[in-house]
This record gives C-alpha cells, sequence and structure tokens, in this order.
C-alpha cells in the first residue's frame, strides 16, 4: 500500500554509509535531491549529468546545477555522457563501478533496461507529481496549467516505460492560488530531496512498500511555444491565467499590441462586478461592455493598472515585458509605455 504524507516538517536521518549509489540528474530540481543524498551520509559514487554547454552572449561553457554541486561536494566521479542507449563505453563504466542503488531526478534522458538492472538494489526516480497522475517530461508546468488545487512528489521503481514503475511513496500537497510553477518547483524539488531520503532508508532497511500503478493515468508533455500565445476567444480569464502563472519562468505566456509582442508573467481573474465596483461609471455602459471583443484593453494608466477583457471575466495584468526589455509590474511599464483603451491584443 502506498504510503502518504502530508506537509511536515522533516529531520534527514543519518546513514546508508554502506550503500553505494550512482546519481543521474541535471537541473536544479535534480541538486535538491543529491545534496540531501550527501547530507544524509549516503555514498554518492558517481555523478551522472548532461554534457557542458555554451550559454549567454559570451557562449561561456556552464555546468549543470548538479556538476556544479557535485564539485563543491567532492564528488570525484562526474560522468557526462552524450548518449547512454548503446554507448556500452559508459555502460560498462556503470557496471564496473557496482552500485548498489541508481537514482534518477530530471536526467532528461531515457535509460535502457541494461543500465536499470545494473544495481541489486534497483533503480529509483523521484518525479514531480501523484503518480499515475502526469507521468512524462512537464508535470509541474501541467498541474498548474490545468488549475490543480493538489500535487505532489512520488518515488518510485524504473521500468522501461514512461514513468510506469511501480510506486514507494508520495508526498502531497495544496497548489496556491496564485503559485507560479517556478515556485511550486521550488516547494517540490525539496519535498522531492526529503521523500527521496526517506524512500532510500526503506529500501536499505528491508521496509521499502511496493504498488503497481493502475490504467487510470494521464501524461504530462513536454511544452509547446505555440501554447504560449494567448487565445482571448475561447479561453476563459481563469484559464488564462492558469496559462500565464503556468508558463512563468520557463517560457512566458505571450500577446501581441500593434505588431509587438508582450509576454504577461503574473495576472489575476477579475469579475465583472468587482470591474464595475472599482470603476462606477462602466455602469452607464453595462449592455455595450458585454459586446467588447475578447483582447480590448478596457483600463490602461500607471495608477490604475492594465485590464483587458476575457471571454467570461477580466484580467488585471499584474506582471509583464515589452520586447528586448525587462520583466516589470504592469504599472511601471505603463509610466514608459502606452497601451490604448480601446485597442486589443490579439
Amino acid at each position: 500500500m502506498t504510503k502518504y504524507v502530508k506537509d511536515r516538517p522533516f529531520s534527514l536521518a543519518k546513514g546508508g554509509i554502506n550503500v553505494k549509489i550512482v546519481f543521474m540528474g541535471t537541473p536544479d530540481f535534480a541538486r535538491d535531491s543529491l545534496k540531501a543524498l550527501v547530507e544524509a551520509n549516503y555514498k554518492i559514487e558517481a555523478v551522472v549529468t548532461n554534457p557542458d554547454k555554451p550559454k549567454g552572449r559570451g557562449m561561456k561553457t556552464t555546468f549543470s546545477e548538479v556538476k556544479e554541486y557535485a564539485l563543491s561536494a567532492g564528488i570525484e566521479k562526474i560522468l557526462q555522457p552524450q548518449k547512454v542507449k548503446n554507448n556500452e563505453e559508459f555502460i560498462n563504466e556503470l557496471k564496473s563501478i557496482n552500485p548498489d542503488l541508481i537514482v534518477v531526478v530530471a536526467y532528461g534522458k531515457i535509460l535502457p533496461q541494461e543500465i536499470l538492472d545494473i544495481p541489486k538494489l534497483g533503480s529509483i526516480n523521484v518525479h514531480g507529481s501523484l503518480l499515475p497522475k502526469y507521468r512524462g517530461a512537464a508535470p509541474i508546468q501541467w498541474a498548474v496549467l490545468n488549475g490543480d488545487k493538489v500535487t505532489g512528489v512520488t518515488t518510485m521503481y524504473m521500468g522501461a516505460g514512461m514513468d510506469t514503475g511501480d510506486i514507494i511513496l508520495k508526498e502531497e500537497t495544496q497548489i496556491g492560488n496564485d503559485e507560479t510553477t517556478g515556485e511550486l518547483w521550488d516547494r517540490l524539488s525539496k519535498m522531492g530531496a526529503e521523500l527521496l531520503v526517506k524512500t532510500v532508508k526503506q529500501i536499505e532497511d528491508g521496509t521499502a512498500p511496493r504498488e503497481k500503478q493502475g490504467d487510470d493515468f494521464s501524461m504530462a508533455p513536454m511544452l509547446d511555444k505555440e501554447m504560449a500565445k494567448i487565445d482571448w476567444e475561447n479561453k476563459t480569464a481563469q484559464e488564462i491565467k492558469n496559462l500565464i502563472r503556468g508558463l512563468n519562468p520557463f517560457m512566458g505566456a505571450y500577446s501581441f499590441y500593434q505588431g509587438k509582442k508582450i509576454k504577461f508573467w503574473k495576472a489575476d481573474v477579475c469579475s465583472d462586478e468587482e470591474l464595475f465596483e472599482k470603476f462606477p461609471e462602466l455602469k452607464e455602459y453595462k449592455d455595450k461592455f458585454y459586446q467588447v471583443p475578447e483582447g480590448t484593453i478596457l483600463f490602461s494608466d500607471s495608477k490604475t493598472g492594465l485590464y483587458i477583457r476575457a471571454k467570461d471575466s477580466n484580467i488585471k495584468i499584474l506582471e509583464m515585458q515589452g520586447e528586448n526589455a525587462k520583466k516589470m509590474t504592469a504599472e511601471e511599464f505603463l509610466r514608459g509605455n502606452t497601451l490604448i483603451a480601446g485597442l486589443y491584443f490579439e
């Protein structure tokens, strides 16, 4: 039976000095898990992460978050294969390490069964959802995009399928009404790290539960750049808000104003009743107001802020970004840019 753990403080248990672990991961979400294992005294025999890559205007070589931490923690063996499938040199090196456990957290590559079968205690994974919901590459983003109220993290034994392995432990948490993907990512990263240490300890002790996943699953595929364009005509105000917070900070939802691309980073829903209360003069034009096309700018100045008509309600923009500019509040943006009420975003 899967064990659930509600939000609460967690004390990392010390131990595990006899368990040899190979850790595979790349971004900050994985770094937190690696750090938790190191601080819990688990022996990290090797770290596997994506190759270094050039970044920024100067194309300076940068390390992954996991490699940066591994170096700072004094982990000597860091492996960065370009590919893992049919890579005999890499697979043989893993076999020579002879790990007791392989831990995979947001590594970014699909592992063949030959690798998963190497450690005698199995290969396990930390996944940013309550499996079997949101199998796939972007579970945190889709939970926010879909307006979910609850999510969490799952540890599981890895199998050949995409996040189809047997579940070990789960921990759930509420999603805030205004929480962005970035904010939820940071919270689940720490939750996942704590749950991983608990999972490894139970595997070490021989007490880890194991539950097969059912057929009632959903997928969380990679995000598509085309989905970032706001559909004012067909999406409700809440759906637009969820799109904006769901794509913050990894992509950014956007719309065009007079041919210029503007990104929105934070927004809130403003009902018609709230709008009439805030702007009493609108009550005289109720009939015309309800005929205003979706995407129309209702109010736009540095004191009032930016309000836009949606399909069923209204959107108040809180944070935005113009072309070749930095993120700023809507009020700051409107002090230096003019958006004319009555015109519209498309």
